[in-house]
C-alpha cells in the first residue's frame, strides 16, 4: 500500500509544474514528517528516556529523512521521472542489504538476492521503455543519477534507523515520530525559502497538501507498520513496485504510452513480489531475541513473522 501511495507522487507533481523539486520535496516530507510526530506525541513522551539514550541514532535517521526528498525530487527533475525514480528505488534495496550485512552482520539469503535482482531488472526495463521521451543534457543526467544514488542510500539509512530503534525497544509510533518529526523540522527552512510557488495557485497548494497528507503522511505511517514486521532489506525491496505504479498512472491518468519493454518490466516486478511472498526466509542468520523477550525469525515474510509486542500498530484514524 505504501508503494502504491508513493507511486502517485510523480503524477501529482505534474499538476504543479511551476514548483521546483526542492519545494515539493520539502513540503511533502517536511509537513508529512511533522504530522508523523504530531500523532505520536503520547508515544514520544513515553519513549523519551530511550530516545535520549539513542539520540545519535535518531539524528542520523532525521538527517537521512531531510536529505532524501531533496535528492529524490531533484534527481527526477534533472534526469527525468523514469530514470530518477528507478535509480533511487533500485539502489535502495542494495544499500539496505549492505547496511544489514556490514552493521548487523546479517547475511542475505538467495531469496532476497533473487527478488532484488528481479526488481532492479524490471525497474531498468521500465526506465528503458521511456527513453523516447525528452531527455536532459548529459551533465544534468549524470548529476540526476548521482542524486538518485544519494536518495537510495538515505532511504535505506532512515529505514534501517527506524527498524533499529524498534529493535532497541522503542515503540513504532515513537520511532517514526522522532525520526520523521526531526527530519521535518530540518526541512522547514528549505520550505520557507523555496515554497512560495506552492502558494501561487489553489491547484499548486492542493498538490502540496496531497503530497504531504497522502503519500508522505499516510504512506510513511503504513511504512512504519511494515517495518515492525519486516527487515528493512525486505521492505525496501517491496517498494520497488513504486515505479510500476507510477508507470501505470502515467498511462491511465497522464496519457503516456508504455511500450512492450515497459510491460515486460512490470511483469518482472510482479515476479519479484511473488518471490518475496513465497520465500521461507529472507536471511540465513540466527534468530535474534527482541527486547520484549520474544524471538522473531530474522527476515521472515509478513505471512509468518510474529509481531514484536512493542511494535503493534495503532488503528488508522
Amino acid at each position: 500500500m505504501t508503494a502504491f501511495l508513493w507511486g502517485t507522487t510523480g503524477t501529482a507533481a505534474t499538476f504543479a509544474p511551476e514548483a521546483g523539486p526542492l519545494a515539493i520535496g520539502a513540503a511533502a516530507l517536511g509537513v508529512g514528517g511533522l504530522l508523523q510526530a504530531g500523532i505520536a506525541v503520547p508515544a514520544l513522551r513515553r519513549a523519551r528516556p530511550m530516545l535520549l539514550a539513542h539520540a545519535g541514532l535518531v539524528l542520523v535517521g532525521a538527517g537521512a529523512v531531510a536529505v532524501y526528498p531533496l535528492a529524490f525530487y531533484s534527481s527526477m527533475h534533472l534526469a527525468g521521472v523514469a530514470i530518477g525514480t528507478v535509480v533511487s528505488l533500485a539502489s535502495a534495496p542494495l544499500a539496505s542489504g549492505l547496511l544489514e550485512l556490514v552493521l548487523e552482520r546479517k547475511p542475505l539469503s538467495r531469496w532476497w538476492v533473487l527478488a532484488a535482482m528481479l526488481g532492479i531488472t524490471g525497474s531498468t526495463l521500465l526506465c528503458l521503455s521511456k527513453t523516447g521521451q525528452a531527455t536532459a543534457s548529459a551533465t544534468d543526467t549524470v548529476t540526476g543519477i548521482g542524486l538518485g544514488l544519494v536518495a537510495g542510500a538515505t532511504y535505506a539509512l532512515y529505514s534501517w534507523v527506524v527498524h533499529r530503534l524498534m529493535g532497541h525497544g522503542v515503540d513504532r509510533a515513537a520511532a517514526m515520530g522522532a525520526v520523521f518529526g526531526t527530519g521535518g523540522v530540518l526541512l522547514l527552512p528549505v520550505l520557507l525559502v523555496t515554497g512560495a510557488p506552492l502558494l501561487a495557485s489553489s491547484q499548486s497548494f492542493a498538490v502540496a497538501a496531497y503530497m504531504a497528507l497522502v503519500p508522505m503522511f499516510l504512506g510513511y505511517y503504513l511504512f512504519g507498520i511494515g517495518l515492525s514486521r519486516l527487515r528493512p532489506s525486505t521492505a525496501t525491496t517491496l517498494t520497488l513496485t513504486e515505479p510500476a505504479v507510477a508507470a501505470l498512472l502515467a498511462v491511465l491518468v497522464v496519457g503516456e504510452q508504455l511500450a512492450v519493454l515497459g510491460w515486460t518490466g512490470l511483469s518482472i516486478l510482479a515476479t519479484a513480489l511473488v518471490v518475496l511472498a513465497l520465500a521461507p526466509t529472507n536471511s540465513t542468520g540466527p534468530r535474534p531475541a527482541t527486547t520484549a523477550g520474544e524471538t522473531i525469525p530474522a527476515g521472515t515474510n509478513s505471512a509468518t513473522q510474529q509481531r514484536p509486542a512493542q511494535a503493534a500498530p495503532a488503528p488508522l484514524r
